[in-house]
């Protein structure tokens, strides 16, 4: 900002600015203040403008990771100290910063106090950045607690009593549920970065301490019992190297904590206060039933969420927020930023060959879920984006969040097929496609494509397995052949019942928005031949009476806009 700054437009654009509400700290003997407060514009009485929609957000998220917010306040008291001197000598340089800082302060206290509650307002200016031996102790008493936990690594049942396990849900420690869950929530949320110097929890690639290789193999070895990997599931590199190793180890205790089976008499108290809490936003008068909520800030947990999808754990963090919080999943739901959200859980898709099965199954799931609901479906065809990096089969200058979907779900399919064969990844796949396809808007020509090309595959696929399953009945059997068409039937069955998804989610498309995906319907037609085959099978005789009809109505509707079939 500083001095060239001459009017209130220029706050938001300044980088200055930008700095102040970034998510690094900055100590309040910095240069950096006076440039900020160096401002020359009157300061208006409204104080709409002064800060955008994204910086609103950004001040949110990052000042309790940064605190920065109090570090302005006590850069206007120290200015304050000098006001009386400077008004006995004439000397404006100390009322004008100090007014420009107060100016300041009272432009956040308003984003403030909009966006949460009088506790975390009250957060905003008692924060002061934790002392190393602060870092060490809280991350020394997260990962014991982890270590009391890790006698599950050690027993193939799974443990429902035991005296840790008695302690952890009853008696005093039962009193302390909320607390604890929130904390190690806001633990996650803050991102801390690990102290320069504290050398005990450098990573082994630092040639340091054994303690954080220790609790990350504990922690490791925990997470892969609580999920779907599992023995023998290989970490993702960002896992190696760690440098949030706090927020890390507390989202792990969390979800360990969260998956502890309930016991004979108790519920767990832990699951119960993740799928109970509440926005601080909420200001409902109903009392929960449940005995363990507590609020926090849904912005800042969803910022962190949107942030960290590259470590499977957070994943796994987002699939029990929707799948088990009503009140989490009807705020993502809400929010007018899907793609922040979508886009890394799809680039964990289309990385499939390089993220754990548990890691892809995660994502697919959330995907699932999103799907289920109709507003979702229908926006995500609204959101446009352009030049995806990560997706490199294809340029794709400008295309639909929704289009991206189905690119990203259809490859994935594809994948199995070619790899790893998991019939219940093709389900879950073509169920998220199945949820989409009433709602199916606009579809990119590459999209379309894709959809006839992958029931191409499909129809070449059975062609093959029908062929060999026939060539096996002409040879002559011999002693070790009779398992050989059971094997071809079962695979023809699999196959056949994938096409007829496809079948389904092409007509579900057409039925109900076929005047909204004129290149569905050039696909469609130009490779009409591919369904020719299928119109008297007994599988899917209804299906296909249902396409032809819609298929005769498309060629009216084409020939009525005079349009031609698009290669």
């Amino acid at each position: 900002m500083g001095a060239n700054t001459s009017q209130v437009s220029d706050l938001s654009e300044s980088q200055s600015i930008r700095t102040l509400i970034g998510p690094d700290a900055i100590s309040e003997n910095e240069p950096f203040w006076n440039q900020l407060i160096s401002f020359t514009f009157t300061s208006p009485t409204s104080m709409f403008g002064v800060f955008d929609h994204l910086s609103v957000s950004l001040i949110v998220q990052n000042n309790p990771r940064s605190g920065n917010f109090g570090a302005l306040v006590r850069v206007f008291l120290s200015r304050t100290k000098e006001l009386k001197i400077s008004t006995e000598c004439q000397d404006q340089l100390f009322i004008w910063q100090a007014h420009n800082a107060l100016f300041l302060v009272r432009c956040l206290l308003k984003v403030f106090i909009r966006e949460m509650n009088e506790e975390e307002l009250h957060l905003q200016f008692s924060y002061q950045e934790r002392a190393d031996i602060t870092y060490n102790i809280l991350f020394e008493a997260v990962t014991t607690l982890l270590v009391l936990l890790s006698y599950q690594l050690f027993h193939k049942e799974v443990l429902r009593e035991g005296l840790i396990y008695s302690y952890l849900t009853r008696g005093r420690c039962l009193s302390l549920t909320s607390r604890l869950v929130k904390t190690l929530l806001y633990n996650f949320i803050r991102q801390e970065k690990c102290p320069a110097a504290t050398h005990v929890l450098q990573t082994q690639s630092d040639g340091g301490g054994l303690l954080y290789g220790l609790a990350s193999g504990v922690a490791s070895g925990l997470w892969s019992v609580f999920t779907l990997g599992g023995v023998g599931s290989r970490p993702g590199a960002e896992q190696d190297q760690n440098p949030l190793p706090l927020s890390n180890q507390s989202l792990l205790l969390l979800l360990v904590l969260a998956n502890l089976t309930d016991g004979p008499d108790c519920p767990n108290p832990y699951r119960q206060a993740v799928t109970c809490f509440k926005n601080t936003q909420d200001s409902s008068s109903i009392p929960s039933p449940q005995p363990h909520t507590f609020q926090i800030n849904f912005n800042s947990l969803y910022t962190a969420l949107c942030e960290q999808q590259k470590s499977d754990q957070v994943t796994l963090l987002l699939y029990t927020l929707l799948h088990q919080n009503s009140n989490m999943r009807t705020y993502i739901l809400s929010r007018t930023d899907m793609e922040n959200l979508v886009l890394p859980i799809l680039e964990i898709l289309y990385h499939v060959e390089e993220r754990n099965s548990h890691h892809v199954y995660m994502a697919l799931i959330i995907l699932l879920i999103l799907t289920e609901d109709d507003t979702f479906n229908r926006s995500i065809h609204e959101v446009m984006l352009k030049n995806i990096s990560w997706y490199t089969e294809r340029v794709l200058t400008e295309i639909s969040l929704g289009s991206l979907l189905i690119l990203v779900v259809i490859r994935t399919i594809q994948f199995n097929m070619t790899r790893t064969r998991d019939k219940y990844l093709h389900t879950n796949c073509l169920a998220a496609l199945a949820n989409m396809s009433a709602q199916f808007r606009n579809l990119h020509q590459y999209a379309a494509q894709r959809i006839i090309s992958l029931f191409a595959l499909l129809s070449k696929k059975h062609n093959k397995v029908l062929e060999q399953a026939t060539q096996s009945l002409r040879g002559p059997l011999g002693a070790d052949d009779t398992t050989v068409l059971p094997d071809y039937a079962q695979d023809l069955n699999v196959i056949e019942e994938v096409i007829r998804m496809m079948l389904e989610i092409i007509n579900s498309c057409l039925s109900n928005s076929l005047h909204h995906n004129p290149n569905l319907l050039y696909a469609l037609l130009y490779k009409r031949e591919l369904f020719e085959q299928f119109r008297s099978h007994p599988s899917f005789q209804d299906i296909m009476q249902n396409l032809d009809t819609v298929r005769s109505d498309s060629v009216f509707l084409l020939s009525s806009k005079h349009s031609s079939v698009y290669i």
